[in-house]
């Protein structure tokens, strides 16, 4: 069977028609022959688009150089050939200026199926390039698509012998950096964009690429605002040829916001490893602390002592008040200090603090309130934001050594999640913002993201412990908060400090009365590892009157009550002990055993810390060290009289 075509015949002379067709057959063709002799036909047969048209060149009602015409017209890729008797070279010219595939004279169809075979194969490669044009430019649509909505700049570089020439820069430059293609398509453009500080580091990592075909490295870009964003630069080497480099193509990813992120992780995990450290550091000086505290105590109780070494004892206790308060520090920067939360007016709070202030601040800085008209209430430790006024108040005062102007005020604030998203640490919801704010010298940019980190300071020796902000930050986050800070340098500090808002009316805390010191009789199992300051707890509870049976461990304590349960009234254990038992495993197998017995825990450490899990009230079962002899005596006495 042969080839099928579809032929459209322009031709008015039927012996010419049949020739053409017997021609064609000859040639092996399976034939569907369509004939016309004027344009209206021509245009109706052609749109149904044939395989081929072949055209006489002079007809009544036609020609054969308007046929190829339209058949280019259509843009329908229908190959054409002029087949006539009395065709001219010139003639023959103009059809193909017209789009004609071919041109053959009558007396000479032998070779029309040669003819046919090359214009139709013809016709079906400029079918596959046109395809393929429309392909490549459906291609470059959706490569510039992907470029203008792509967040990363992508670039070339020409490699020049030694000189890097830039040909290419994509429209997002714009978008990342401010600046315009044109003003980015220069080399010493990215030069002068650098930050000083990563200019070698950048310019080193474009030597890598030559030599390694490929590098990866964070840089900063100034943007025309003048600020800097970090980016990500990946690069690739292509050669030419000759295997000699010949382009660098890169990308530039915007890592901003992930550098941001990275350093707050990384500020997180520094502070909470430090913080551990102090609530250790905490931990231990708070038995010593306990030990010189007692032991001062029961010399002054003594009654043996002079009026001017009962004048000594009541400065070791002040001695150890002031160091507590250290100690109090290191704990409320590692959130392990006692947390005695309560429903307060923040502007009762800020305005009850306002003498003291006043009189940190001297009379050379003006102190202005400006507090919500509302009260504006939080649930927070009263203690623990008065010590956060008074350590921003000691800061804004030493950044103001010639006299200033110091701002304290509240408000409510609400933050919805587009606002929360602004802010570092920002989340949505109800908040009360405490801030301060000074005239003073302002903070460096170089150290502002070192302020909150412990015993960093920029005072003199003797002049700071580097503790007062890294305690405002622990507090604040103890309270279920954050902080932010904005200062230049000369144009003075503002901390704004946001705490959860409550929302429904504060409660007068409760409370306790006090009850004078009463000793007993009764049998204390004493359980603490710490040898000096059990002796002095042990010493202590004697002289009380009571009886005491001491386990320097969990698992010695647990052996003592075993041999002696019959006869204890009350276990006062540390809850913080080596050797596999702490002091609340402790407690509660010995409760196991016997329900009513009465338990009280010691702990330098926040009840609410130790206790999230179980009940810790101070003063009833549970004594934070350093305590006084007067305390032990009461929270036991409490205890066994409840």
């Amino acid at each position: 069977m042969g080839k099928s075509l579809n032929v459209l015949i322009v031709e008015d002379s039927d012996a010419d028609a049949e020739l053409i067709t017997f021609e064609l057959k000859n040639a092996g063709f399976d034939l569907k022959c369509t004939r016309v002799q004027s344009e209206p036909e021509f245009l109706e047969e052609l749109a149904k688009r044939p395989d081929i048209v072949l055209s006489d060149y002079s007809m009544p009602q036609f020609s054969g150089l308007r046929a190829a015409q339209l058949t280019r017209e259509s843009a329908l890729g229908v190959p054409f050939i002029l087949v006539s008797g009395t065709v001219g070279e010139d003639v023959a010219v103009e059809a193909m200026k017209m789009g004609a595939t071919d041109y053959l004279l009558k007396d000479r169809l032998v070779r029309l199926g040669q003819a046919v075979e090359r214009a139709l194969l013809e016709a079906r490669e400029r079918a596959r390039l046109r395809r393929a044009e429309e392909e490549l430019q459906t291609t470059h649509a959706q490569l510039r698509q992907l470029l203008e909505h792509s967040p990363a700049v992508i670039y070339s570089l020409k490699v020049e012998g030694k000189n890097l020439v830039p040909k290419i820069v994509s429209e997002n430059v714009t978008a990342l950096l401010g600046f315009t293609v044109a003003e980015a398509l220069s080399y010493e453009w990215w030069l002068s964009q650098l930050h000083p500080d990563d200019r070698e580091r950048a310019i080193t990592s474009i030597s890598e690429t030559l030599v390694d075909g490929a590098s990866l490295t964070n840089y900063r870009l100034r943007h025309k605002d003048g600020g800097y964003r970090w980016v990500e630069d990946k690069r690739r080497l292509i050669c030419n040829s000759t295997d000699e480099p010949d382009y660098i193509v890169g990308i530039w990813a915007d890592v901003t916001e992930r550098r941001r992120l990275e350093a707050q992780l990384l500020q997180s995990q520094k502070m909470e490893g430090i913080g551990q450290l102090a609530g250790g550091v905490a931990h231990d000086f708070n038995n010593i602390l306990s030990v010189i505290q007692m032991q001062s105590g029961l010399l002054k109780d003594s009654g043996e002592l002079s009026t001017e070494q009962v004048a000594f004892a009541d400065e070791i206790q002040a001695t150890v008040q002031r160091a507590a308060a250290l100690t109090r520090q290191l704990l409320l920067f590692s959130r392990r200090e006692v947390f005695q939360p309560r429903d307060l007016d923040l502007n009762e709070t800020v305005s009850h603090m306002t003498k003291m202030l006043q009189r940190i601040l001297g009379e050379t800085i003006q102190m202005e309130l400006k507090l919500a008209p509302p009260p504006v209430f939080v649930h927070a430790d009263p203690g623990m934001i008065d010590q956060v006024l008074m350590n921003l108040t000691v800061n804004a005062r030493d950044a103001m050594p010639s006299g200033g102007r110091l701002i304290i005020e509240t408000a409510a604030v609400e933050f919805d999640h587009l606002a929360a998203s602004l802010s570092m640490n920002g989340r949505p919801g109800s908040f009360v913002c405490l801030s301060v704010s000074d005239s003073g010298c302002g903070i460096a940019p170089e150290i502002l993201s070192k302020i909150f980190e412990p015993f960093f300071t920029t005072k003199e020796p003797g002049k700071g412990t580097g503790l007062g902000l890294a305690t405002v930050f622990g507090i604040v986050q103890q309270h279920q908060g954050w902080i932010s800070v904005y200062s230049e340098a000369g144009g003075g500090a503002t901390f704004r400090i946001y705490l959860p808002q409550l929302t429904r009316d504060a409660q007068k805390p409760s409370q306790r009365a006090t009850a004078e010191m009463r000793g007993g009789k009764e049998t204390i199992l004493l359980a603490e590892d710490d040898p000096i300051l059990c002796a002095s707890v042990h010493r202590a509870l004697a002289k009380l009157g009571y009886h005491v049976i001491e386990a320097r461990s969990g698992a010695r304590a647990l052996e003592m009550w075993k041999k002696h349960s019959d006869h204890i009234d009350l276990l006062l254990t540390d809850l913080v002990m080596p050797g596999g038992m702490t002091g609340k495993e402790l407690g509660q197998r010995i409760l196991k055993e016997n329900p009513k017995l009465k338990v009280i825990y010691m702990s330098g450490y926040s009840a609410e810390i130790v206790g999230r899990d179980f009940p810790l009230e101070e003063g009833f079962n549970f004594l934070v060290k350093p305590f006084q002899v007067e305390k032990l005596a009461n929270t036991i006495r409490a205890r066994l009289d409840h």
